[in-house]
């Protein structure tokens, strides 16, 4: 197994950065479906990796393995399917929240599957980090079971994003480039999915333009970042830094109005915060 580079830790904290948009970007998509919103965002970011592919003259890095494939597409799709059908099930800032325990299953689940040395200091700054989580949604008055399959939708799509993060540092000998083929196939799911259960919406101006970003950013440029973070970086710090993106989403949630500002997201902070101090000095 490689070691780990701060290079590729750098990457993967960009991808992190770039997700904090997620939510906000796919609320502002409006009455866009869940599944025809994964489709679209998807092809946007396809043809955004094509283009570096074509540009790069690296075509052949979407020459890869059956099991690399159902990996890829299967991690990719799965998760977004599921974190869009939670935000359109559930109240948005709850859904994103339960979703975002993904950075803690992947500090356990580093340690479980790959064999990695878990310390104490790993585990606090993931307890810390989990505890801001938890304040966070009890702030935004608790949970309702009307809302049970957005919730359960938002738990199946951590464990999918976790599960697909570690598992990727056992496919290390798949170039990022190859991404681009995965997009694509997600695209193409999601696509028939789509056609075979719901009912198509033409985006508007500002729903058009929200997809736009969505597949530029956090479901395009970012997989790149984070393949390189979780192949080459250090998936545990990452995985406790990630605790960053839960605070810095539902800030921009409230600050474009698909969910109420709470007092207790300063507090949520700071404890975000010191969960990613503690765990970076481990």
């Amino acid at each position: 197994m490689r070691p780990a580079t701060g290079r590729a830790t750098l990457a993967g904290g960009g991808a992190i950065l770039l997700w904090a948009f997620l939510g906000l970007l796919s609320r502002a998509a409006g009455a866009v479906p869940p599944l025809e919103l994964t489709a679209l965002s998807f092809a946007i970011a396809a043809l955004l990796g094509m283009t570096v592919l074509v540009a790069r003259r690296r075509l052949a890095d979407l020459r890869q393995p059956p099991l690399a494939w159902v990996h890829g597409v299967g991690g990719l799709f799965g998760f977004h399917a599921l974190y869009f059908t939670a935000l359109a099930w559930a109240p948005a800032a709850q859904a994103n929240l339960i979703n975002y325990m993904w950075p803690l299953l992947i500090v356990l689940l580093a340690a479980v599957l790959l064999g990695l040395q878990l310390t104490l200091r790993h585990l606090l700054g993931a307890a810390l980090g989990a505890a801001g989580c938890v304040l966070l949604l009890s702030g935004g008055g608790g949970l309702s079971a009307a809302f049970l399959p957005g919730y359960l939708a938002a738990a199946a799509s951590a464990v999918t994003w976790a599960t697909y993060s570690v598992l990727s540092r056992r496919f290390a000998a798949v170039p990022t480039g190859a991404l681009a083929g995965f997009c694509a196939g997600s695209a193409a799911l999601a696509g028939l999915a789509h056609l075979a259960v719901e009912h198509s919406v033409v985006p508007d101006a500002g729903a058009a333009l929200a997809v736009l970003a969505m597949g530029l950013g956090p479901v395009g440029g970012a997989f790149f970042l984070w393949d390189a973070g979780m192949k080459r970086g250090d998936p545990l710090l990452l995985g406790t830094l990630a605790y960053a993106t839960p605070v810095a989403s539902t800030l921009l949630l409230c600050a474009g109005g698909f969910a109420a500002f709470s007092g207790t997201l300063l507090a949520s902070a700071m404890l975000v915060a010191a969960g990613g101090l503690v765990a970076a000095r481990a």
